[in-house]
């Protein structure tokens, strides 16, 4: 069943060893074509190609000596390569500052187009446009439709769309 389903966590974690392997782990017998693929699929090749090595880089325990961003889209291009037909998003955006999340959110766009989509996801935003959402409170499903359903029918998921609105507009002043 694992070899039907690609995941993006929100914490990713890489193999100490090369940009190249961390990607081809998606699939072990990818061509080195193919890799470079995934990662321009991925809007990973500039920031690798930047690097002395190129897709020889070698990241250290975790992905240390890559960012966030950087780290979700060698992620991102892992999936992409392995092209399982469910794709699981586990708040694949939450800990990327704007910059990082607007490249993210394209190589997610990429890597989802003709598959079935599962999210988990606090922001609400990130989901807004999806076919269905189903609200989970205390561990039991509570709610399931689309945002503007749910907005209406569905007291908890109202609030918490308030609650998000209201505090994007904060300013420290």
């Amino acid at each position: 069943m694992l070899s039907r389903v690609s995941i993006v966590f929100q914490d990713v974690f890489l193999f100490q060893d090369t940009i190249a392997d961390n990607i081809r782990m998606g699939r072990l017998d990818a061509t080195d074509e193919e890799v470079r693929d995934a990662a321009r699929r991925a809007a990973a090749l500039d920031f690798i190609e930047a690097r002395p090595q190129g897709f020889d880089t070698i990241v250290g325990e975790g992905g240390s000596t890559l960012s966030g961003g950087e780290r979700q889209r060698v992620s991102i291009a892992r999936a992409l390569l392995k092209d399982a037909p469910i794709v699981l998003l586990d708040e694949a955006t939450s800990s990327l500052d704007a910059i990082n999340e607007v490249a993210v959110q394209q190589a997610i766009a990429e890597l989802v187009r003709g598959k079935t989509v599962v999210v988990v996801a606090h922001r609400l935003n990130s989901i807004r446009e999806v076919d269905n959402i189903v609200v989970i409170d205390e561990g039991h499903v509570v709610a399931q439709g689309t945002h503007a359903e749910l907005l209406r029918s569905c007291e908890l998921y109202a609030h918490l769309w308030e609650e998000q609105e209201r505090a994007s507009v904060w300013q420290i002043v």
